[in-house]
This record gives structure tokens, C-alpha cells and sequence, in this order.
């Protein structure tokens, strides 16, 4: 099967929204024995990056027909939303049903969980001072949940979204590129393709943790934890 019109994500323009309408493009068995949906466009997040795949239904409009997604993945800019039909006796209304109109409806649990902030540090940290600066992240990020702070999600032109992540963007972000921009209050931005929540203040019942630093080649990675 090949596929050349990629998914639209209309998650990252519009990142709060949990139900929205599509067209389905095709209804397939894979290899491996899963059924999935391809829509014309999502607003479920395909697992990558380090954030788990959305769930919830995808319902036949003016039928009483239900698709359950269990899984979501991205290949190729082609969503693919994995389920099955709580009816499978209506398996044959998908099977036909190119063009048709669905509803979606993400589960709103599974994306609150999913939807926590990330962290990014820039720069590089000395070997013995890798102890001190675990603990001053605990503290500058653990403050920055308890003051709260408006979470967007824009994407915009490449000399735009430099400057809005203080003047540079990583190496993977190609110049001439349209990347979406994600930002915590009046932090600088940072490039991401996940889902998070409006405001950092809706974590507050949860604490991050610093459970390790790594320092390669200039780049020094934080790895967390957050708990309630």
C-alpha cells in the first residue's frame, strides 16, 4: 500500500481540541494482523518524541458504527490510527466507507496524562559540578510549576521561531523549515511536536525529579522523573 498525501495534524495548530470531524481515506489490515483507519486528517497524537499515542473512537457519521483506537502511528507524515470495530459484523460499512465523514473523539484521561511538560537544558555542564546542577534544575523547574504559566503552540517561519527560542533552534530544524514552536510562560520556546497542557499550573499535583545527567559531545541531556 502506498500512501503520498500526508496526514493533516490538526493537533498542532489547535492542541486542546478533543473532538473534530475527518474523511476516511482507507481502511486496511496490516501484516502484522492490526486494523487501522487513515483519515485525511488527526487530531490524534501518534506515539514518538517520547510521548505515548492518543486512544479513543472514531465513530461513521449517521451510523452506529464505533472504531476503537488503541494505538496511533506516524509513517511517512501518514497517520495510522490501530483499533478495532466494537461491532466487527460492520467491518464491511469500513471497508466501503472511502470518502465518508467520521466523528473523533480522543480520550481526554489518556491525553491530560500524556500532555506533561518536558524539559530542555542548553549547554554544557562540568563532571563535577553534574551533582549541584541536578539539584538547581529540580528547584528552577519544580518553582516554575507552582507559578504556573500559559502554555502555546505556534508554528511559524524559521527566522521567527529562532528568535522566539532565544535566538537559535537545534540542528534537526532545517533552515527555509516552518517549525512548530512550544512555549511555558515567558520561558524562551522550544521545537516540539507533542501535546501538553494549557497551563503549567495544571501539574501542580505532580514533582519532577532529576535522575540523571549526561554530558556528549557538548550536549548535555536531562533525564526526570515527574511524580505526584
Amino acid at each position: 500500500m502506498e500512501l503520498t498525501t500526508p496526514t493533516k495534524l490538526e493537533f498542532y495548530d489547535q492542541m486542546l481540541k478533543l473532538q473534530s470531524k475527518a474523511i476516511l481515506v482507507h481502511y486496511f489490515k496490516g501484516d502484522d494482523g492490526r486494523k487501522a483507519l487513515i483519515l485525511d486528517n488527526t487530531i490524534f497524537h501518534p506515539q514518538g518524541g517520547g510521548q505515548p499515542s492518543d486512544t479513543g473512537f472514531i465513530c461513521v457519521t449517521d451510523s452506529n458504527l464505533r472504531f476503537c483506537v488503541q494505538d496511533v502511528r506516524s509513517k511517512d507524515g501518514v497517520v495510522f490510527h490501530y483499533g478495532v470495530a466494537e461491532d466487527s459484523s460492520m467491518e464491511n460499512e469500513l471497508e466501503q466507507g472511502k470518502g465518508k465523514e467520521v466523528i473523533l473523539q480522543v480520550d481526554e484521561s489518556r491525553r491530560r496524562l500524556n500532555s506533561r511538560p518536558f524539559v530542555e537544558y542548553k549547554g554544557t555542564v562540568p563532571l563535577n559540578e553534574l551533582q549541584s546542577k541536578q539539584r538547581e534544575i529540580e528547584i528552577e523547574v519544580n518553582a516554575l510549576i507552582s507559578k504556573g504559566g500559559k502554555v502555546n503552540a505556534t508554528v511559524l517561519p524559521y527566522r521567527e521561531a529562532a528568535e522566539l527560542c532565544g535566538g537559535s533552534l537545534p540542528d534537526y530544524i532545517h533552515p527555509g523549515s516552518n517549525p512548530r514552536i512550544i512555549k511555558l510562560g515567558d520561558n524562551p520556546g522550544c521545537p516540539c511536536g507533542g501535546t501538553h497542557v494549557s497551563d503549567v499550573s495544571e501539574i501542580l499535583s505532580m514533582k519532577l525529579q532529576v535522575s540523571q545527567i549526561r554530558t556528549k559531545k557538548g550536549m548535555t541531556k536531562v533525564f526526570y522523573t515527574i511524580g505526584t
